[in-house]
């Protein structure tokens, strides 16, 4: 015997084989096998030791072995490549708030042109986003296609936000419509939640003229959203390669497939996008003063 350590073959490789899926995958090759050499010449190391050295130092003897065993043994994780915006005819683009601090969207523009940005204006009732007016400002002096969206509280009064929203954003004719993040509940039973946005949409599509848009990550939508809000575009955030499919079958128009998006000019981790049409099916869900806006058919609340 050596101490726990010592096991018989089978047990030995069991083990070894855990180990090593544990810490590197399944696709570990190589680290199998000088993973079992390793435990092997241990419990052989172990079990002389028992017959030279004191109790309390064969313990230790145990630790040490065990350290050797996964820092000396070669690491066969694969190396996590960046996200990057796809190069492809689909139209892109990020969303940006104080948490990816100053962007040099100079940098961005030149080396990795987007084809729309949102940007973090409000949230709740009385907060505003730091560099909410920094970036405005910046995608509009570079053409970039902007839109402003406000972070929802459940706990809070929907007019009270959507009075927030309109008094810190000042829209451009050309800018999308705007955007309704609903992903918590706050402690707030769903019903009330919803009663609170669908007061907020409908103010904010009264005055501007224009359908907000839903963002939403694809579980809390489909738990909470799904067919009480159908009648606005949404924009979906599921963090995959492959498209979101909404169990009610409504299509979207936005989808953030990443929140670890790499861009030149942007120094901190940011979210990816893809708009599911052209350009012009994207022009019409921008806010055009001058178009003839229908009047708003009025929302039932619950």
């Amino acid at each position: 015997m050596c101490g726990g350590l010592c096991l018989s073959k089978r047990m030995r490789h069991s083990l070894v084989h855990s180990t090593l899926v544990l810490f590197f995958g399944t696709n570990y090759g190589r680290q199998k096998f000088v993973g079992q050499q390793l435990f092997e010449q241990l419990c052989n190391l172990l079990s002389v030791s028992r017959l030279f050295l004191r109790p309390d130092k064969i313990y230790m003897l145990r630790i040490f072995s065990i350290f050797l065993l996964f820092a000396f043994a070669p690491n066969g994780r694969e190396r996590v490549e960046p996200v990057l915006l796809p190069v492809t005819t689909t139209l892109r683009g990020v969303d940006v708030s104080h948490h990816q601090k100053v962007i040099a969207w100079d940098s961005v523009a030149a080396k990795d042109p987007l084809d729309f940005a949102f940007v973090k204006a409000t949230e709740g009732g009385d907060f505003i986003d730091s560099l909410f007016c920094h970036n405005w400002d910046e995608l509009r002096r570079l053409g970039i296609r902007r839109g402003a969206y406000h972070f929802f509280r459940a706990y809070g009064c929907g007019d009270e936000q959507a009075d927030h929203f309109l008094s810190q954003v000042e829209m451009m004719p050309g800018d999308i419509a705007p955007v309704l993040d609903i992903e918590i509940l706050d402690g707030i039973a769903p019903e009330i939640m919803l009663q609170e946005a669908l007061i907020w949409l409908e103010i904010v599509e009264r005055q501007l003229g224009v359908k907000p848009i839903i963002y939403s990550n694809q579980h809390f939508y489909e738990r909470y959203l799904a067919g009480h809000l159908d009648g606005f575009p949404l924009w979906i955030a599921r963090y995959s390669s492959e498209k979101p499919f909404l169990a009610t079958g409504k299509s979207w128009e936005f989808w953030q497939f990443s929140n670890e998006g790499c861009v030149d000019g942007i120094c901190k981790k940011v979210d990816l996008n893809v708009f599911s049409g052209t350009h012009e099916m994207l022009d019409r869900l921008c806010w055009y003063p001058e178009r003839e806006q229908q009047e708003a058919p009025a929302i039932s609340l619950p």
